[in-house]
């Protein structure tokens, strides 16, 4: 039985309805639903959502028209009911608390449910809410304290190795923290000097050769691949460095100028550069006659760490005064001298990512890492390792950074950079891991120990999946860019119509 008071508001809604302007034949004919066809019933049935209303399914919208009754308007403090002021689609509050809420996220109020749940789902629905996933494709994210674009799903932390997936043996290679005894180049064939022997390892064919044998009088204190080319220069005890071509196995030249043992080596193009237990650092230009072309004095120890940075202009060295400078291409004395380092300075580093960027490590006493920005000349931020920081390589690939220790743990950190947050920790050595070295690809780093092995270690992704995930990231970024673009059209061009 019908509503009497339904009825009336009905009958009283026809009379107040005007008359539709049709045609003298039209007029007579009186539109009743019961006289229309059946489609037409649809139709009527769809627009007018009180009829026939199925009380176990409900209707939000047809297609991409959304409904009322079905929208959440409690997220943009919008009344759904068309008396209230606020809450009129023209009414001037709905398009500014609207707008508010879209440009500025942080200033709409927080509405929940009446289930207690959190309101961040859309404004408007077109079909029953289904389950999303954590990382919704919705520019509503899904924390409450965080309005607007929503995050980018969270990348899982790079997986690396914990065993080497090579070991070679290397006997009679010294446990002494202040030498430099391997070194791989850019042609990828590893150098280690082996007491008074320096031997080549071929790392595409695995072939193993005897570049040369100092003598029983003399033996190896550092190797250093130039950056170009077959050459490699090999410090000694009795303090002069020998050029070899590697290619030949020929012994270029030797030269002098230390009186004491070289145990550092660093390239700079056609400059060579030795420092050595006598203090000193020499320049050494391989084209010119004589034996070095200028000497840098200011350690007051055995200079036992020397770099270069990328461009060839900046040139870092550490010392066993517990000190670390750097110097230019054209002075004889330090330009920036960093005295924070509380124990030898051997491991050095510049990354290659952020120009003037220096990484230093200290030994047993230090156990810091300290980071230089040395454009302004400002100390940046220091980690403590808890154990001697024996060696220090930056990868090309990512901004990352690897650092080799002794005592006690003995252990291979990879560090991502800035947070230094550690990625892994590698053992396997039973001496302190005093030598390190970096592939040309630089996706593999080789260690070296007084344990007298040599073990290679995959830390670090290829060139390739790096370009592939900085081209992923820059798809999915501009995917949500586009897509939260559209989504505040559509909303907007809603409000409009």
């Amino acid at each position: 039985m019908d509503d009497p008071t339904l009825s009336n508001q009905r009958n009283q809604s026809t009379r107040s309805t005007p008359r539709l302007n049709l045609p003298s034949r039209m007029s007579d004919y009186s539109l009743h639903l019961e006289n229309l066809p059946a489609w037409t019933m649809h139709i009527n049935r769809m627009i007018n959502s009180n009829y026939n209303r199925s009380p176990s399914r409900t209707i939000f919208s047809d297609r991409f028209i959304p409904s009322r009754s079905g929208s959440n308007f409690a997220l943009f403090d919008i009344s759904n009911s068309p008396t209230s002021a606020e809450g009129k689609e023209d009414g001037p509050g709905t398009y500014n608390s609207l707008l508010r809420a879209a440009l500025f996220g942080p200033n709409t109020p927080d509405k929940k449910d009446p289930s207690g749940l959190p309101a961040f789902r859309n404004i408007f629905r077109y079909k029953t809410e289904t389950k999303r996933s954590l990382h919704s494709l919705s520019p509503f994210g899904l924390d409450e304290s965080v309005h607007g674009i929503s995050h980018s799903p969270v990348k899982a932390p790079r997986k690396v190795p914990r065993s080497p997936y090579k070991v070679l043996d290397a006997p009679a290679l010294q446990d002494d923290f202040y030498l430099n005894l391997v070194d791989w180049s850019s042609n990828n064939v590893l150098a280690v000097g082996l007491g008074n022997c320096v031997y080549l390892w071929n790392a595409c064919s695995s072939k193993v050769t005897k570049l040369c044998d100092l003598g029983i009088d003399n033996s190896v204190c550092s190797v250093g691949w130039a950056q170009r080319g077959t050459h490699l220069a090999v410090g000694t005890t009795n303090g002069k460095v020998q050029i070899w071509d590697a290619s030949r196995c020929l012994r270029v030249r030797t030269m002098e100028g230390h009186c004491l043992r070289v145990g550092a080596l660093a390239w700079s193009s056609s400059l060579l550069t030795s420092g050595s237990r006598d203090k000193s650092i020499l320049q050494r230009d391989i084209r010119a006659q004589v034996d070095f072309v200028s000497k840098l004095s200011g350690h007051k120890s055995e200079v036992c760490g020397l770099k270069w940075s990328y461009d060839n202009r900046e040139l870092a060295s550490g010392g066993n005064d517990n000190k670390l400078f750097v110097w230019n291409q054209h002075s004889t004395q330090p330009f920036l001298k960093y005295c924070e380092h509380t124990a030898a300075v051997k491991a050095i580093a510049w990354s290659p990512h952020l120009y003037g960027l220096l990484a230093s490590g200290g030994g047993t006493a230090d156990q810091c890492i300290r980071f230089w920005n040395t454009t302004t000349n400002t100390h940046l931020s220091c980690m403590h390792t808890g154990s001697q920081v024996c060696n220090l390589v930056w990868s090309k690939n990512v901004n990352e950074l690897v650092s080799t220790h002794g005592y006690s743990q003995n252990q291979i950190i990879v560090w991502r950079y800035p947070t230094m947050s550690k990625l892994a920790t590698l053992t396997g050595h039973t001496y302190r891991v005093l030598y390190l070295a970096i592939s040309p690809d630089g996706q593999t780093i080789v260690t070296g120990a007084g344990d007298e092995t040599l073990r290679f270690w995959n830390v670090f992704p290829s060139p390739k999946s790096q370009v592939m995930t900085l081209g992923f990231q820059a798809i999915w970024t501009g995917y949500l860019y586009l897509f939260h673009k559209l989504y505040s059209l559509t909303f907007f061009l809603i409000i409009l119509v």
